[in-house]
């Protein structure tokens, strides 16, 4: 079982997201979590994902603090390197991989259906070529 850990800022949207795509892939533990946990995953996050046929609405959104004594095989930062710091997990991890993608968040519906269809993308091929 390969060990994954999606992180970004406020885990309510890109991160969640993610872990939702990746659940998918049963050779996958996955988890998603933020360096500032929003309240909740945001509910266009779920609306989107529910269009793929994948439900993210029982996900919580979490701290990375509260994975700091887990070991990963991969950590995932998924952030916006031009428009955000990309947080750094301290923790025990053997692969660090960037995939950024641009913060969906108060935007428009379409907005999160363009981000989602990256993330998709990004994991798919990740998954094709064996990057994880």
């Amino acid at each position: 079982m390969i060990k994954v850990l999606f992180l970004c800022t406020g885990n309510s949207c890109r991160s969640q997201m993610a872990e939702g795509f990746l659940k998918n892939y049963p050779a996958f533990e996955v988890y998603s979590a933020g360096t500032k946990p929003a309240q909740q995953v945001d509910p266009a996050a779920i609306a989107v994902m529910k269009e793929e046929g994948i439900d993210i609405s029982k996900q919580k959104t979490k701290s990375v603090d509260s994975f700091l004594t887990h070991e990963f095989d991969y950590v995932i930062t998924v952030c916006d390197n031009a428009k955000e710091t990309c947080p750094l997990f301290t923790g025990k991890v053997k692969n660090r991989l960037h995939l950024g993608f641009e913060d969906p968040a108060g935007k428009p519906i379409d907005f999160f259906r363009k981000i989602r269809d990256e993330i998709k993308a990004k994991i798919t091929k990740c998954i094709t070529i064996r990057s994880l």
